[in-house]
């Protein structure tokens, strides 16, 4: 049985709530090059400059690449021969969602109930998953999950008759639907670039005196 403390969580969520939101994957700007190097179409060289420029910005200053900044959803890993100490998970995730959003000054955008619409003021609480496996490690991936998406979201019933044609068909009205809107898209999924973080290695490294 391994020990890991939940204030080691709670500083490696805290982290990369704001290293998702100012830091996009190499793969994606590698991604803005190769679609430079082929788009025929000067607005749309210049909305990708744009982006890549914007992504620059967002890691040498350490800002936000979108004003909206998400909410947070958390994937975990948790090895059965993990055992953690100082308090519970969920609390000490919701601790790091705080503590990144409002020292990151990245804006709240969860409220306390879609009824009274009252802001939590600091982003928590976040959507947390939670996979037990095998093992004494722990591992934590951060999304900071755009909503704007979603407004275009559509759901259908199909029926087993139309089989995996319908089911095309369906994605290609969805699409041909949503096509006024593709910059939209294009910022929020960039924007909810999953970052993940090997939160054993810094538990191990904080533990190794005391073990």
């Amino acid at each position: 049985m391994r020990d890991i403390h939940t204030s080691a969580i709670t500083d490696e969520v805290k982290k990369l709530c704001m290293e998702a939101n100012w830091n996009l994957e190499p793969d994606m700007l590698r991604a803005f090059d190769r679609a430079l190097g082929t788009e025929r179409s000067a607005a749309g060289r210049q909305v990708l400059q744009t982006l890549k420029e914007n992504a620059e910005m967002a890691r040498t200053k350490r800002i936000p690449y979108c004003q909206d900044t998400g909410f947070v959803v958390c994937f975990v890993e948790l090895g059965q021969e993990v055992h953690l100490t100082g308090g519970s998970l969920d609390d000490a995730i919701n601790k790091g969602v705080s503590q990144g959003y409002m020292e990151g000054y990245l804006r709240a955008s969860i409220v306390r109930s879609p009824f009274d619409r009252v802001n939590t003021g600091d982003n928590t609480p976040a959507v947390i998953h939670v996979d037990v496996v095998p093992g004494a490690e722990l591992k934590i991936m951060v999304m900071a999950k755009g909503g704007g998406c979603e407004n275009r979201s559509k759901y259908k019933m199909l029926t087993p008759a139309e089989g995996i044609q319908g089911v095309k068909d369906w994605i290609l009205e969805c699409i041909r639907t949503a096509g006024p809107d593709a910059f939209v898209y294009r910022s929020r999924m960039t924007h909810g670039t999953p970052r993940s973080s090997n939160t054993h290695r810094e538990t191990r490294r904080q533990k190794a005196p005391h073990e």
